[in-house]
């Protein structure tokens, strides 16, 4: 038989629109590619995750209704994912659905809640406990969900209860190395079953959540067999010999996306369904001529495309020409609508109206951040006008220690370098211009000190450590949790580390406040690490 693993990219709360969607793709995965059985990612009828949504009181009759109309317009069986309520317990469900035969429908109830990081499942679910082994074609298949494919006990209780496959329907986010992890734990439960396992997951971008898709299956003795390809919608057909009790599995093999090429692919995914599923028009953003915009920009670029994607520069008394010649340049390279709007009369006028109430003060920060509200207020009246969503461009090193101003360049609705550590922005610019042929970002945005330009001669290495170290530092300490004593033990100074401890736990306040952005990394801001803004907790701890 073929086994056709459905990684599609459902928008979540339209239950209507992702039923059609899969009708849609059982048909096509029947008629072109010969599907005896076509299986669909967890929760893929509300798509993942719906959060509280699952909540809504009409919920379970939604889902109810899109189930029987299923059932009665699927050309071959599907295994689906969805929530339902079953004497009064919500559970994550994974159902075989069988066509005109709604009545006969079998159900698997999630075993393993994950309750980690970004996912909060024991909010919303109970935990089942029995195996479901299902038959089509001659085939018994057991079915198992997502955070059970990490356990040893579910893949085993299926192949005690007679399975000769395992199916494992998923909506596990991307992030940096993630998908060896995943072959992991696949390749674990197939060898210790001796079971082939067939692994679908969802594909799209959710708020913070990228899910990368990449379904695969594995051999009984532990072979990645086919591999389906990432970051997109895909009908990944697997065939399923049988002989006596001995079933072995086939297909095409596709490459992975490997460092680089997965965080920028996560990152066009994230902004493109961002956009769209929000219904903006396009994007905009403020282009200055440093290397964060400028990436921002071509991300956006290949996300949206040139013609909805516009670039601003905001030039001031402060702006090099070469920043507004950079400008320019990369605007040109990437033929976006390019725009120009000087700030200087709005930051006068406003200089003008506060006179009074800074008369005998010494100018500081304040005037710094004020040339930065004139830019955010400019370009969200843009977005008004245009219905374009703002993409701010703060990376992960500067949100982290708060090197922004909020309300200025804070100002928009998605970061896309949110979770992008400075060093990672240097070598994803490298990356993209590699793919290009040429220097899409030219070579001097890449190599001249990065600056907020938002005073005389200002570089950041004035207010911050030297980047390569910032992000040593913030990696041990926001990813991977070492207390400030820790990162000194592991070899760096004293002094620096406190300060970039405290500079991260006191910019907490203007992290809630800033725009989510997609999570790369093993540990963002946002969903995944959530502290208190008012606490007095001490860093050394």
């Amino acid at each position: 038989m073929r086994i056709v693993l459905a990684q599609g990219n459902f928008h979540v709360g339209d239950i209507d629109a992702n039923a059609q969607k899969i009708v849609a793709l059982t048909k096509e995965a029947s008629s072109r590619l010969g599907a005896g059985l076509v299986v669909f990612p967890e929760l893929a009828l509300t798509g993942y995750p719906p959060e509280d949504l699952l909540l809504r009181p009409s919920l379970n009759t939604r889902i109810q209704d899109a189930l029987v109309s299923l059932a009665s317009d699927i050309p071959v069986p599907i295994v689906l994912g969805y929530p339902a309520i079953r004497n009064g317990r919500r559970y994550n469900v994974a159902g075989f659905l069988q066509p005109q035969r709604f009545g006969e429908l079998q159900e698997y109830f999630k075993h393993c809640l994950p309750n980690y990081r970004v996912f909060d499942e024991k909010r919303y679910f109970h935990t089942g406990d029995a195996p479901l082994v299902v038959e089509c074609e001659g085939v018994r298949i057991g079915i198992t969900i997502c955070e059970d494919i990490w356990h040893v006990q579910p893949a085993a209780q299926a192949a005690q209860a007679g399975a000769q496959l395992l199916v494992n329907l998923n909506a596990s986010p991307f992030r940096r190395d993630k998908h060896e992890e995943r072959l992991e734990q696949i390749i674990a439960r197939a060898t210790e079953n001796n079971l082939p396992v067939l692994y679908c997951n969802i594909v799209g971008g959710q708020d913070e959540l990228v899910f990368d898709g990449a379904s695969a299956a594995v051999s009984s003795d532990g072979e990645v067999v086919v591999q389906g390809s990432s970051f997109k919608e895909a009908l990944v057909p697997v065939d399923v010999d049988v002989e006596g009790d001995l079933v072995t599995v086939r297909g095409e093999r596709l490459p992975v996306p490997q460092d680089e090429e997965s965080v920028y692919e996560a990152l066009v995914l994230a902004v493109r369904d961002y956009v769209h599923k929000n219904g903006f028009r396009g994007a905009l953003l403020g282009l200055s001529g440093g290397i964060d915009s400028a990436l921002t920009l071509a991300v956006a670029v290949d996300a949206l495309g040139a013609e909805n994607v516009e670039a601003v520069m905001m030039p001031f008394r402060y702006t090099a020409a070469i920043s507004i010649e950079d400008a320019e340049l990369e605007a040109r390279n990437l033929q976006v609508t390019y725009r120009v709007l000087p700030i200087e009369p709005a930051f006068d006028g406003f200089m003008n109206i506060l006179s009074d109430a800074f008369a005998g003060t010494e100018a500081d920060v304040t005037e710094q951040n004020l040339q930065a509200r004139c830019r955010g207020t400019l370009l969200m009246a843009l977005s008004n006008k245009k219905g374009y969503l703002v993409l701010t461009t703060g990376n992960k090193s500067e949100v982290a220690v708060g090197y922004s101003t909020l309300y200025g360049d804070m100002a928009g609705g998605f970061d896309v370098l949110k979770d992008v550590s400075k060093t990672w922005v240097y070598r994803l610019c490298e990356y993209r211009n590699h793919a290009a042929g040429y220097e899409l970002i030219p070579r001097r945005v890449i190599e001249r000190p990065p600056s907020a330009e938002l005073a005389p001669d200002q570089v950041d290495q004035d207010s911050l450590p030297d980047y390569d170290e910032l992000d040593s530092i913030l990696e041990l300490y926001v990813e991977q949790d070492y207390s400030a004593e820790a990162v000194i033990r592991a070899g760096f100074d004293r002094d620096t580390v406190y300060r970039v401890v405290k500079l991260v736990d006191r910019n907490e306040y203007k992290r809630r406040q800033a725009a989510i952005g997609p999570r790369v990394s093993r540990r963002a801001f946002g969903k995944d690490r959530r502290y208190p803004m008012t606490n007095g907790w001490r860093p050394g701890d």
